[in-house]
């Protein structure tokens, strides 16, 4: 007569497969929040990119009568200028100089002296299309690989162009003939 025994408990093999389920779990988890992390970043930088774009097209709607003078001739954000002689300049020189100090991340500085709080390389650009419209423009560097823009604010600036981010919109103004 055969006598049946009961197995109780994990083998040893079952105890890996299950470490090794555990473990792929774990990784994926890791590279999910990894990820969501980059995306973060990417968004907050987008956001901040569209409040200075909302405050350079508001600031040139407010001075209609030199939007002319806000045109960029190269790229603006590369450095911090001392905006303080240009308080008694024309508008749009003030405009240009605070706004290209936002870009640099001018309004925050750390501890070691060092400009935070803007986006990765910001840099920004004002284009003329024709008579009323002007192009406004920010571009800054991604955290990842991406189609490259069609505007040309920052081309080659962050070594691949699929690195680079921008945000833009138009300023139209309206040319009023007397009748």
């Amino acid at each position: 007569m055969l006598t049946r025994t009961q197995q109780s408990g994990f083998t040893m093999i079952e105890v890996l497969v299950t470490i090794a389920i555990l473990v792929v779990g774990l990784l994926g988890l890791a590279a999910m929040q990894t990820l969501s992390t980059l995306a973060e970043l990417e968004s907050y930088q987008r956001s901040q990119a569209l409040v200075l774009l909302r405050d350079m097209s508001d600031r040139m709607t407010a001075n209609k009568a030199q939007i002319v003078n806000y045109v960029t001739v190269g790229d603006l954000g590369l450095t911090t200028q001392n905006c303080a002689p240009l308080l008694a300049a024309p508008d749009y020189q003030l405009d240009k100089c605070e706004w290209n100090n936002q870009l640099n991340g001018a309004a925050e500085v750390s501890g070691g002296g060092k400009n935070v709080c803007a986006m990765i390389g910001a840099r920004g650009c004002i284009v003329r299309l024709d008579p009323t419209t002007f192009l406004v423009t920010i571009a800054w560097q991604g955290l990842s690989r991406a189609g490259v823009p069609k505007e040309a604010c920052g081309a080659m600036a962050y070594g691949d162009d699929e690195n680079r981010r921008t945000v833009s919109t138009l300023v139209r103004i309206a040319l009023l003939n007397a009748l």
